[in-house]
């Protein structure tokens, strides 16, 4: 028993040594969404901050976690970027943050749980990542893309208007586009 118990320590201690967290690059990262608009066009926005972790072993994602202040969301319009802050939709006074956890990594996809509003559901995103590489300045370099969709209405987020010809003002799926540079 102590020998197993010792071989589980060294394994535990020798995991943790090979794991790393890696350094977010804000200036070659984004965070983007684009949803329906009267049914006949797409409205784009972003999220301009966002503090993540996100670690390796091996050169292997293991896990992703990251931070979204709603008051970062821009969507080139200062009015329709006020209503989204209102409580109407991502109500920034009660619910500052918008949260991701993964839960499972595996090829080509990211298991997490987001929480929006008071509301937390499972997500997979397609994921890719790359790397690594060394930069010209002698970094190692990794990337992070993540592409999918979200119901915003399974977050609490259900504000819409009718439109008189049928339809409606604010599709219910969000399309998410995420693309993280990474260095040890």
């Amino acid at each position: 028993m102590k020998h197993t118990f010792l071989w589980l320590t060294v394994a535990a201690a020798a995991f943790h040594l090979s794991a790393k967290e890696l350094d977010v690059d804000k200036s070659h990262s984004e965070i983007q969404f684009t949803v329906s608009h009267m049914v006949v066009s797409k409205t784009k926005g972003q999220f301009k901050e966002f503090e993540a972790k996100v670690d390796v072993t091996d050169g292997k994602l293991v896990s992703v976690n990251a931070t979204i202040p709603v008051s970062s969301l821009d969507t080139d319009n200062e009015k329709r970027d006020s209503h989204l802050k209102s409580p109407d939709f991502f109500n920034e006074a009660e619910y500052p943050n918008i949260t991701f956890v993964s839960t499972k990594v595996e090829a080509g996809k990211l298991h997490g749980k987001l929480t929006i509003l008071d509301v937390t559901k499972d997500v997979v995103l397609d994921l890719e990542f790359l790397g690594p590489v060394t930069s010209p300045w002698g970094k190692t370099v990794y990337g992070l893309n993540l592409d999918g969709e979200i119901d915003r209405t399974e977050f609490g987020l259900t504000w819409n208007k009718a439109l008189e010809a049928g339809g409606v003002v604010v599709g219910d799926m969000v399309h998410l586009s995420i693309s993280v540079e990474l260095t040890e």
